[in-house]
């Protein structure tokens, strides 16, 4: 287990009536059945929508739309935020967490 998903487990912990379960066979951070949050490739991934990851692909580098398939089919509303950007998962957390309470 490596640090970066223990702070993954740690993060989805300290979110209230959150638990860790399993989307496309990796971890996710869901609240009544709706994923908000998951781990893949040692890095977070986060449910915030498509109009916000135009700007955080270009805040972000190293980031990108996630695509848990690897057959170039990504999917809009999540994006892949490598461990260089660590310090922010917390915050990126939150924006997932309001962005799926809207769907």
């Amino acid at each position: 287990m490596t640090e970066n998903y223990k702070y993954f487990e740690k993060l989805i912990s300290e979110v209230d009536q959150a638990e860790v379960k399993n989307m496309f066979g990796k971890p996710c951070g869901k609240i009544n059945k709706k994923a908000f949050a998951a781990y893949y490739l040692d890095q977070m991934v986060f449910r915030i929508g498509s109009a916000e990851i135009e700007k955080l692909l270009i805040k972000y580098s190293g980031t990108q739309n996630w695509d848990p398939s690897g057959k170039s089919r990504p999917m809009k509303d999540w994006i892949q935020v490598p461990d260089t950007h660590k310090k922010d998962w917390k915050k990126l957390l939150k924006k997932a967490l309001d962005f799926t309470a809207t769907k």
